[in-house]
């Protein structure tokens, strides 16, 4: 397969030259929209304003924000002079912080001025107190000695702070010739983005990808979707994660269609941007699908522009897909599957496959990416249909763990394939099957138990609106079945008729020892459950009720 040798710089200059009026970027609730010519002007003001103030070849620029404006501006515009731009959980706070700026050797760092419970100024101030009394382009921090800028991304002005007005008036008065001397040591194989992995278990790593990693990458997951450059794509996940980076800027920029972009979460104003804008696709984990169908308001809206579009980061219940494809008339819709890792996806499914594929499977793998199934004790490839770890080997192979060569060589193999941790099976008809990660699965007195399989089960109960089966500690048999459960509003379960439901129907070992009846799950920023968490909370819970596991 011939692999697309182009920088994400070079395809925006490519649709601002070719199709220099049509909308890249729109935020429907708002009004605003960048052209492709208008967005790659703004892209090198900023760029070349970045040049001024000292930003260079491989420099990390880290960005704390929501999918503001300015946020895709940030990303071309790095990546334009060859800076690394490293992306920040939303939901970080002062210690998480700390550890990624350090780790990262953030050079600079773009924030906005908050989110939800979180003042990232203040948080900035409380780290580098210097920001205060030393002029800017001076800085020099005692506990970050790396750190040279800070940018506020907006029009605020702050104690020891650029704002991006600033950056951008700067950048029109540097000189072209600075810039396009940036722009001619550029290769299609350096990092251009550094991406966090969500930290679901021990301390996030950074994760190396490269202009070939993530384009060639969003290039396949377009085209499972049959995108052209007349798709409109609605995008609620946020950027700072693969799924909004890759599965979608990429997915879009590739094919020279048309964003919608979402700056926070709310499925309120989904539906009315995909109404308003017409949108052909949208994207979301299946949380935020279920959110909207489940809206009170969501009859009021024309959903009849929408086609295909993506359902990944946790497994989809088949009555939610369903409606997602007869309400919501997305025929077309996919799942796909990935980490990080793997720039993300390695798997996807096609939009001519049937319900139960898209529902019971995640596709196959996209092309150009090899996979295997091996048997995570020794190594060898499993047959099809017998469980085992899911492992990748391709283009999409992300460079590496920054600053962690152990890391680095424990997950990928010398020659070339990546661990992915999860379980998984391969089918009779080429489609991959994940049943569960290793560490997910729980061991109950020397049986495995894999979560996804009782998860699926009790969807069939039609209280449930959703279902995580987590391992509870236990002193007798190492771990037992957890289930917390999501019901339907205004609908009732007692754990006996949850597990009278179970009797007789799955094997006793399986059948969940503790139930607990929940709202919420605890998330990390891009929509995936923690489930460490949950089992943290079940010995809470179980103490409070006087039962001591441990």
């Amino acid at each position: 397969m011939q692999l697309i040798e182009t920088t994400i710089g070079d395809f925006i200059e490519k649709w601002a030259k070719e199709t220099p009026n049509h909308n890249f970027i729109i935020y429907a609730d708002r009004g605003l929209k960048y052209t492709y010519s208008e967005f790659n002007k703004r892209v090198d003001d900023l760029a070349k304003g970045l040049l001024s103030i000292g930003i260079k070849r491989d420099d990390h620029v880290g960005i704390w924000a929501t999918n503001v404006p300015d946020w895709l501006t940030f990303t071309f515009a790095t990546a334009k002079i060859g800076a690394v731009l490293v992306t920040i959980n939303t939901n970080y706070k002062v210690h998480e912080l700390a550890y990624l700026m350090k780790n990262a050797d953030l050079n600079t760092i773009c924030l906005i001025d908050g989110w939800r419970d979180s003042d990232y100024v203040d948080m900035i101030y409380e780290l580098v107190p210097e920001l205060k009394t030393q002029q800017r382009g001076y800085l020099r921090s005692e506990k970050f000695p790396r750190l040279k800028n800070v940018i506020f991304i907006g029009q605020e002005k702050h104690k020891g702070m650029y704002n991006t007005p600033e950056i951008l008036l700067l950048g029109k008065h540097t000189s072209n010739s600075i810039f396009e001397n940036a722009k001619q040591n550029l290769n299609c194989n350096d990092v251009i983005n550094m991406q966090y992995t969500s930290g679901t278990t021990g301390f996030p790593k950074g994760v190396m990808l490269t202009h070939t990693n993530i384009v060639n990458n969003g290039f396949w997951i377009g085209e499972c979707q049959k995108f052209s450059n007349d798709d409109i794509v609605c995008l609620p996940p946020p950027l700072f994660h693969c799924f909004g980076l890759v599965l979608g800027i990429m997915a879009i920029l590739t094919h020279g269609a048309t964003v919608v972009m979402i700056e926070t979460f709310d499925p309120l104003i989904v539906l009315a941007s995909v109404q308003k804008a017409k949108c052909t696709a949208l994207y979301g984990v299946p949380t935020m699908f279920i959110a909207e169908l489940n809206h009170p308001m969501f009859d009021m809206f024309d959903l009849s522009s929408l086609r295909t579009g993506i359902m990944a980061g946790s497994p989809c219940p088949i009555e939610t897909m369903r409606q997602v494809i007869d309400k919501m008339h997305m025929k077309d819709v996919t799942i796909a599957y990935g980490l990080t890792e793997a720039s993300p996806v390695i798997t996807q499914t096609r939009v001519d496959d049937n319900i139960e594929v898209k529902v019971s499977t995640v596709g196959r793998e996209l092309p150009g990416i090899e996979v295997k199934i091996i048997n995570p004790d020794t190594g060898e490839e499993q047959p099809v249909g017998q469980q085992g770890e899911l492992c990748c080997r391709g283009y999409n192979v992300m460079k590496g763990y920054y600053n962690n060569p152990k890391a680095t060589n424990e997950t990928i193999e010398k020659d070339g394939w990546l661990h992915s941790g999860d379980l998984a099976v391969k089918t009779e008809d080429g489609n991959y099957k994940i049943t569960g990660r290793i560490k997910d699965m729980i061991i109950r007195g020397g049986e495995n138990i894999y979560p996804r399989e009782i998860e699926e089960f009790l969807y069939q109960m039609p209280e449930i609106k959703d279902v995580q089966i987590v391992g509870v500690p236990s002193p007798k048999y190492g771990e037992q079945v957890g289930a917390f459960i999501i019901l339907h509003e205004n609908k009732n379960l007692t754990e006996d008729e949850v597990m009278d439901f179970c009797r007789g129907k799955i094997s006793r070992f399986k059948i969940p020892k503790y139930i607990f009846f929940i709202d919420s799950y605890p998330m990390t920023a891009s929509g995936k459950i923690q489930k460490y968490q949950l089992r943290n909370i079940s010995t809470k819970l179980l103490k409070d009720k006087g039962i001591e596991i441990i």
